[in-house]
């Protein structure tokens, strides 16, 4: 291909793709000014929360008594502006019709405030999901270790803190950071979801907990377990509805083996016990144990018994 051949085929590209029948849905145009949320924005406002909930584990490790107030006051700091800015953008992304910056300024600086007068709760159920962790593993050595290593916390901390943007209205940033924490953890944790305090989930890996999920007290998770919705309904044109409760109730003191699927909206009542590789659509009794069935020990059959296939 000549280059003029080549330079004809690139304004070519160029016609098709900025076509606005191809565009429909997959293009967002923006006034000046209007800010689009930053992934890596995002990130660093983990980090800080980490930073701030679990002081000497995440951000700075040369930590003291003395110093930890001024730690934690230059990390709520950082956190106030960056979360500024980053529900400003959210809120900006989802409005229909022009709106005054300044306004949703003070939204986003509201929200925040809120959301940093929350942190302090924050930690005190976050403690609980470690104390859960700590004491449903044998192989864990000290709470310091779960809070390190653990993938179920790292995924609770952005579950907990999308789940409380979500309460505050915060739009589209609760979704980027559970995803961030699936992306981190292999766990998808809807913001959605409302989980209860000392919750866990043993080594996590491909745990999905879906959007209208309700998850008690005291409830333990393994691996691979999908928490989903059975089916959707339709509209008249053939849409799934949203916002309807689809999704398993949790009850206190369940515990899901690892790969077991809990489909629609069921409810697990309180004490009930899901073995592994199970598939539950119907809801259970308290106590009840649901495991797959034993395998039967049949009498050993001679290929002479066999006849005549």
């Amino acid at each position: 291909m000549s280059p003029n051949e080549l330079n004809e085929q690139l304004k070519q590209t160029v016609s098709q793709l900025s076509e606005p029948e191809s565009l429909h849905g997959l293009f967002r145009e923006v006034s000046e000014g209007d800010p689009l949320p930053s992934a890596p924005a995002l990130a660093e406002i983990i980090d800080l929360c980490r930073a701030i909930i679990f002081p000497g584990f995440y951000g700075k490790s040369l930590l003291s008594r003395e110093t930890l107030p001024y730690h934690i006051g230059v990390s709520l700091d950082r956190l106030s502006h960056l979360l500024t800015q980053q529900v400003l953008a959210g809120l900006c992304f989802q409005r229909t019709e022009p709106v005054e910056t300044c306004k949703l300024t003070e939204k986003a600086q509201t929200i925040t405030g809120e959301f940093i007068a929350w942190l302090p709760e924050l930690r005190q159920i976050l403690a609980t999901d470690v104390e859960a962790a700590y004491n449903g593993d044998p192989a864990a050595d000290s709470y310091g270790e779960i809070i390190s290593c653990y993938p179920v916390i790292k995924a609770l901390t952005c579950y907990r803190i999308a789940h409380e943007l979500l309460l505050l209205d915060v739009p589209l940033i609760p979704r980027i950071i559970t995803e961030m924490a699936h992306s981190e953890t292999g766990i998808d944790i809807h913001p959605g979801a409302k989980i209860g305090h000392h919750f866990t989930i043993d080594h996590g890996t491909g745990v999905v907990i879906g959007a209208t999920c309700i998850i008690g007290n005291y409830v333990k998770l393994y691996q691979g377990v999908t928490l989903g919705a059975k089916s959707f309904t339709l509209d008249d044109n053939g849409h799934p509805v949203k916002g309807i409760p689809r999704h398993p109730i949790l009850e206190d003191n369940v515990i899901v083996y690892s790969n077991a699927t809990v489909l629609g909206r069921i409810t697990l009542a309180k004490g009930t016990v899901i073995g592994g590789n199970v598939w539950v659509t119907e809801s259970t009794k308290p106590g009840e144990q649901i495991v797959q069935a034993k395998k039967r020990k049949s009498q050993l059959v001679r290929p002479e018994d066999w006849g005549c296939l």
